[in-house]
């Protein structure tokens, strides 16, 4: 039912069934990762009203198992990415994997799924340093692509003075491209997809 994703590994397409209703992925050399997919494999939707809490537990000898609420997939929002780099540390809350032991190899960790109602999921609260940047690339992208292209333009601003007249060449004032770059970079910080409408 379920998939997990680490960047430049192989997919792991079989989970391990902890319990009936619990699901759990290794991931040996826990130390050089810094995301995590989970996805549904398409191929067995959620019973009608439940979704499934993804858990991240990181090996601590000293500790012992510590779980964490990343956050959720459904059916309406079959896969997610999770930033786990920085959960290595830090403090795990209550978790329906109750006291399932983690391996006690020190460089694996788990990412656990547990199938749950989703009003459940609705009130629960993943960690917060587990989201993905609310920044994606493509909006990093824009604004850079924005600096770009005010930069370079700025570069050719010549004052009225230094005009040399040419019937075939357009001015615009540097002001209405100012404008034009906040007016746009205001819209992105409000709203990434608004160029989509």
């Amino acid at each position: 039912m379920f998939g997990c994703l680490v960047a430049g590994r192989l997919v792991q397409m079989e989970a391990q069934q902890v319990a009936s209703d619990k699901f759990v992925f290794n991931l040996p050399d826990c130390e050089s990762v810094n995301h995590v997919v989970v996805f549904m494999r398409g191929t067995v939707p959620f019973p009608a009203g439940m979704g499934g809490a993804v858990y991240f537990c990181f090996p601590d000898p000293a500790a012992g198992p510590v779980w964490q609420l990343l956050g959720f997939i459904t059916n309406e929002k079959p896969s997610a990415i999770f930033k786990i780099s920085g959960l290595k540390t830090g403090v795990g809350g209550e978790h329906p994997f109750g006291m399932m032991m983690a391996p006690q190899i020190p460089s694996v960790a788990q990412v656990g799924v547990s199938v749950e109602p989703l009003e459940q999921l609705a009130q629960q609260t993943p960690v917060s340093s587990a989201t993905v940047s609310a920044v994606d690339s493509f909006t990093q992208f824009t604004q850079k692509m924005l600096e770009n292209l005010y930069n370079f333009v700025s570069s050719f601003a010549v004052s009225q003075a230094q005009m040399i007249p040419n019937p075939s060449e357009m001015f615009i004032p540097a002001s209405c491209l100012q404008r034009w770059y906040e007016n746009f970079e205001r819209r992105m910080a409000q709203n990434p997809n608004f160029w989509k409408t």
